[in-house]
């Protein structure tokens, strides 16, 4: 399990979650651009959240969409730019991998463009058969 530095605090106390923080992300980030915050709070409270929090603001986020029995989609991982580098995406994997509802799942899926590395070393791996994946796209749904 990676330990997070003395300053930050992993939460998934939804109570403590930041929809508006993660909104600030979210709507200038390549896969959610322009998202509503609406939309944002919806899949806040339709999934499993975790958030990093450092001198009481949340710094990182990370969701799970699964139905807690055969399949979890992880979605949505970020940690700001000030603040990567001291393993807090690896302590939000860590804490969902092991999460007590997310054990005995047959598959996990992702989508990323850029942090292929980070989810590797965390036992991720590409699809073996991607003729058998099929998807719906509407990329431009908050424009």
């Amino acid at each position: 399990m990676s330990a997070l530095p003395e300053a930050y605090r992993l939460t998934e106390d939804p109570a403590e979650i930041d929809a508006v923080a993660a909104h600030a992300f979210l709507t200038r980030s390549y896969w959610a651009k322009g998202i509503p915050l609406e939309t944002v709070q919806a899949s806040i409270a339709n999934s499993l959240c975790v958030a990093v929090r450092h001198s009481g603001g949340q710094v990182g986020f990370a969701r799970i969409v699964s139905d807690f029995a055969t399949f979890a989609y992880l979605a949505d991982v970020y940690v700001l730019d000030e603040h990567r580098g001291h393993g807090l995406a690896s302590a939000m994997l860590d804490h969902l991998h092991t999460h007590p509802r997310l054990q005995g799942l047959r598959r996990w899926l992702l989508f990323t463009v850029d942090a292929q590395p980070l989810y590797a070393g965390a036992g991720w791996q590409t699809y073996p058969h991607p003729e058998r994946v099929m998807y719906r796209d509407f990329p431009d749904v908050y424009a």
